[in-house]
């Protein structure tokens, strides 16, 4: 039968649409393990007489399948130039602002569908089983030649995430399918051995499987073959309560000896536009004040908070331009107790300029620095500044950030404990957070300023992809956002407390956010931590070897 490409899109798309369902705004898990279903139907066609695509025709049906998905679940990028005109809410703010937002959106989504289409590619013309051997064979044959199909395609769908997160530009690990499983508290324990990318595949194997066992069953209901067996779907399953057992095990698991911290998050909630026009500067300083030591200010001699944190970017002026009138103003507010603050601020030096975090305590000459590692692309710094259509854009980015370095952990003084400095994004590259886990209690601290995206879905699509730095490294996490959402999370990525409006739920408020923080004294070392992505790494490889044999194997023949 001749394969009908034009139809074969339909599906394709279908699945994406459907996987999209499965993030925030929607939370529909179930879509993470029925979303591939429709997409099988085109790359494993069940019935030896239909036509399976060509190489080009896969890779054209993954993109179609990633944009479906990716459009939709990019939507929020949109408010990036929108935000830049001076839009505050989702009013029209011009053609020119709005086509820049939707093209954002489209180049965004198409350059992370092409790894959709690789990965479709693989999965149609490498990984794809004989329906033949499924349902003709043996029963060992036919359940090992399933569980090598399915094997293949979750190896490669994990290693094409890997790669989406270390390749594109600064690289772009957001909403791979492990973070679609957020809510599951069960599965996605096992971040901690393979990473969250890793965790992409089992619903990929386990749904792989239960595809072959439903074409096996039909060929043999069409007279086709005799084989049933459904050993290879057992198999996936077992795989999935391992998971789940292994899930379980860690969620009882004891935190033995803790440091407690006492924390205030403070959420100026100060929209972007007022940002940059400077006009509320005198009143943006004072509210940081008062919040501050309307909950630090030391009474009776006593203060009972240990560490106050501010967002990214929450100075108004950055701690550099005005350095003496910064460090009156920093000495005045830690007079005022015994503790310590952590600010986000721009870091502004002859030649270069950093986006930066500064811990300070007493005094402000008692100050600690971190500068940000993974600058976000078009937002800190321009790829390609040279070359068109990169070029076009130097007049809305006329200048780059510069990445800084280091990665030491800031040392809090009382109580003496690490802290984990991630700015922005930061929180959502796990590869980047490993590197600063030391021996000894550690304080996971996001500062991020997402008003760049209005009160859109992209604060809580955020917090989705952070949550799992907590369980990679089993350190508690705390989060000071600029609009939303500022929240404490534990090691096992189960947020405990965050700040919403008791009435309308809603994260987008001026706010303050007290709690205790109970920093293991003794956090284990994890197998991610130790060894990063080496999981998807050694997928990547399998796939790699597998493809180099096909190709030399065919060109022997």
């Amino acid at each position: 039968m001749r394969f009908n490409f034009l139809l074969s899109l339909l599906p394709a798309a279908l699945g994406g649409a459907m996987l999209a369902l499965a993030y925030p705004g929607w939370d529909l898990e179930a879509a993470v393990w029925l979303w591939l279903l429709p997409v099988l139907t085109v790359l494993w066609p069940c019935s030896a007489g239909n036509a399976a695509p060509s190489g080009r025709q896969a890779f054209i049906i993954g993109a179609v399948a990633g944009l479906a998905f990716w459009i939709p679940n990019l939507s929020w990028l949109r408010h990036s130039s929108r935000v830049l005109s001076g839009a505050r809410d989702d009013s029209w703010a011009g053609w020119g602002p709005e086509l820049l937002g939707m093209a954002a959106v489209l180049g965004l989504a198409l350059i992370c569908s092409l790894y959709w289409g690789l990965w479709a590619w693989f999965t149609a013309r490498v990984a794809r089983p004989a329906p033949q051997r499924l349902a003709g064979g043996t029963w060992q044959e036919s359940t090992w030649h399933s569980l090598r199909a399915a094997f293949l395609t979750a190896a490669a769908w994990t290693a094409c995430e890997w790669l989406r997160g270390t390749t594109l530009f600064n690289g772009f690990g957001w909403n791979g399918l492990g973070v679609a499983l957020h809510r599951n508290h069960l599965l996605i324990q096992a971040a901690d051995l393979v990473g969250v990318t890793g965790l992409s595949f089992l619903p990929v194997f386990v749904t792989c499987a239960a595809w072959n066992t439903l074409s096996r069953l039909i060929r043999v209901q069409r007279g086709e073959g005799s084989c049933r067996s459904r050993l290879d779907f057992t198999l996936a399953l077992v795989l999935l309560l391992a998971s789940a057992g292994y899930g379980m095990h860690q969620l009882r698991q004891e935190p033995g000896q803790v440091v407690k911290v006492r924390t205030l998050l403070v959420q100026p909630n100060i929209a972007q536009v007022d940002a940059w026009s400077g006009l509320h500067d005198e009143r943006t300083y004072r509210r940081l004040h008062d919040l501050t030591r309307l909950y630090a200010e030391a009474r009776d001699g006593i203060t009972h908070t240990d560490l106050v944190i501010w967002p990214e970017s929450a100075l108004p002026r950055p701690y550099s331009e005005d350095r003496a009138w910064h460090d009156r103003f920093f000495d005045e507010l830690l007079a005022a107790g015994d503790f310590s603050l952590l600010t986000g601020s721009e870091m502004f030096e002859p030649n270069e300029g950093h986006v930066s975090a500064l811990l300070l305590r007493g005094s402000s000459a008692n100050r600690q620095r971190y500068d940000k590692v993974h600058l976000v692309p078009f937002g800190e710094f321009l790829p390609f500044r040279g070359i068109p259509p990169f070029s076009w854009l130097r007049g809305v980015l006329p200048g780059d950030f510069q990445p800084g370095t280091a990665t030491e952990p800031l040392r809090l003084e009382k109580p003496a404990i690490g802290l984990i400095p991630l700015i922005c994004f930061e929180d959502t590259v796990g590869r980047l957070a490993r590197r600063f886990v030391r021996e000894g209690p550690q304080l996971i601290v996001n500062l991020t300023n997402d008003g760049w995206f209005l009160q859109s879905r992209e604060a809580e699509v955020h917090l989705a992809n952070a949550k799992f730095r907590a369980i990679e490294l089993r350190r508690p996490m705390v989060r000071a956002t600029n609009t939303g959402v500022s929240c404490f999370i534990d090691p096992t990525g189960r947020v405990t407390s965050r700040l919403t409006d008791p009435e309308t739920r809603s994260s987008f408020l001026e706010g303050c956010l007290p709690g205790e923080v109970s920093v293991p004294l003794h956090p284990p070392t994890t197998v991610y931590a130790r060894h990063g992505d080496a999981f998807s790494l050694a997928l990547l490889l399998a796939c790699v070897w597998t493809a180099g044999l096909r190709t030399w194997r065919s060109r022997r023949r």
